[in-house]
């Protein structure tokens, strides 16, 4: 009976063991649809293309490649200093409004930009 127990406890840590990361991950993937959302409302693709559709004056695609989250937050919230430190000449301008949006909806468009690979 004793080795029937261990043998059911050492089973079920292995499952909740290998449900864990799907569960980051699902919520990854949530913050991601949030964010894609909060593009959407915030009509970032009237400057911004993803998959071809929006804007030419910048392509995000693989921005979750080039850019760190942090880079990526910086470009939203700051965007007049990140222009300086990369050099940056593209016109228009990103406006800096965006560092008003509410913090869950600012984690969610980094996710969700951060997810473009």
């Amino acid at each position: 009976m004793h080795i029937v127990f261990r043998v059911l406890t050492i089973a079920t840590l292995l499952v909740v063991a290998s449900t864990r990361p799907a569960l980051a991950g699902d919520r990854q993937d949530a913050g991601a649809d949030k964010g894609k959302a909060v593009y959407a409302a915030q009509k970032c693709s009237m400057c911004h293309a993803i998959a071809g559709t929006g804007g030419k004056t910048s392509a995000l695609d693989g921005v979750g490649k080039k850019l760190s989250a942090a880079d990526i937050r910086a470009w939203i919230v700051t965007p007049k200093e990140m222009e300086a430190k990369s050099k940056s000449t593209k016109k228009p301008a990103m406006p800096d409004r965006y560092a008003k949006l509410p913090a869950a909806d600012l984690d969610a468009l980094v996710a969700y930009l951060a997810s473009l690979k």
